[in-house]
């Protein structure tokens, strides 16, 4: 099992290594940066330029008509100076692009604009604006927590565990757009791990008769007692995003998580620890806490049905484990989750 835990701590550590790595937002939004800033520095330096000019024309140096050309000759220089100087950075951001569609690049969850200014006047009037939006693949953060209900022949188990039985999950998970020009189907897949809690009712506690694990009293005045497992998965769900596409000038935008969506799908996976702890009062009156780590028979394996239905980043979720809970009981116990799913950009 620490070999198993080991070995997924290195691959979410993996992930979040590669979402950290340089993106192409963050090298496009460096060459935004820097049109923004030739155009600037032209602006400034016209500015400098005409004052002197204004200068002159007040000691009476010049005319007003040969103070206007000049302010015209400088005006149309230094757009002259941002239109050859941008040109460079669109160069840059020519390739970029380029090296993104042949794969080079990692694509970023974001959209950005670059905005650079040209004209033929004192005032540089914004001429042009770029708007890109690559996005074909986002990650997300996933986390969910609720309930859960352990499922005997089709029934909720009410009688021998209490409402408070819970689960949660968390994990990384990426979503991508299945239709070029459609924004309504996407793929969405990850890694995650989930804790689910069994917690018995009336004093019982878990314990393992052979290979099959039963419900016993325990003789003890519990206070808490639950069995938890927890599985390492791979979520996989059909989602269908209602966020309606936006056009610009100059490109079309899939923006997601913006309107109605839902989610149908699966999970695949395996048990990567299973423990049951206890609290409770012993005979002198002291409270005491067990934590019992061992073999509780719970399978090895797990696949089950899952899906959610939201609005923007928040679901109502639902998951169901095909795979019965302890691999060799007589009666198959299936445990179902319900619960809030958050999928944070």
């Amino acid at each position: 099992m620490k070999t198993i835990t080991f070995y997924v701590m290195a691959l979410l550590c993996l992930i979040a290594t590669k979402l950290n790595a340089q993106t192409f937002e963050r090298r496009a939004k460096d060459i935004s940066t820097s049109i923004a800033d030739i155009s600037k520095e032209e602006k400034d330096s016209l500015k400098i330029e005409v004052e002197a000019v204004n200068m002159l024309l007040e000691k009476d140096e010049i005319t007003k008509e040969e103070a206007d050309k000049r302010k015209l000759e400088l005006a149309e220089k230094r757009a002259n100076n941002i239109e050859t100087r941008v040109a460079v950075e669109k160069e840059k951001l020519d390739k970029l692009v380029q090296d993104r569609v042949d794969g080079n690049i990692e694509e970023s969850s974001s959209t950005f604009s670059i905005n650079y200014n040209k004209g033929k006047n004192s005032d540089c009037k914004n001429d042009t604006i770029h708007s890109i939006d690559f996005r074909r693949t986002t990650s997300q953060f996933l986390f969910a927590l609720g309930v859960n209900r352990m499922m005997v022949d089709g029934k909720m188990d009410n009688d021998n565990f209490k409402w408070r039985s819970d689960f949660y999950e968390w994990g990384i998970v990426f979503n991508s757009r299945l239709l070029k020009n459609n924004n309504l189907l996407h793929a969405k897949y990850g890694l995650s791990l989930q804790y689910n809690n069994l917690r018995p009712d009336d004093d019982k506690i878990f314990v393992t008769n052979g290979d099959k694990t039963i419900l016993a009293d325990s003789g003890l005045n519990i206070d808490v007692a639950r069995l938890r497992y927890v599985n390492l998965v791979i979520p996989v769900h059909l989602e269908f995003d209602f966020t309606k596409k936006k056009v610009g000038d100059v490109h079309t935008y899939y923006p997601i998580y913006d309107s109605f969506k839902i989610g149908i799908g699966g999970y695949v996976g395996v048990n990567v620890k299973e423990k049951q702890i206890l609290k409770y009062e012993d005979a002198n009156g002291h409270q005491v806490k067990d934590r019992l780590r061992g073999e509780y028979n719970v399978s090895d394996t797990t696949y089950g049905l899952s899906a959610y239905v939201g609005y923007g980043q928040v679901s109502l979720y639902a998951k169901y484990d095909l795979q019965p809970i302890f691999a060799n009981n007589d009666v198959d116990q299936n445990n179902l989750s319900l619960g809030i799913r958050f999928d944070i950009n």
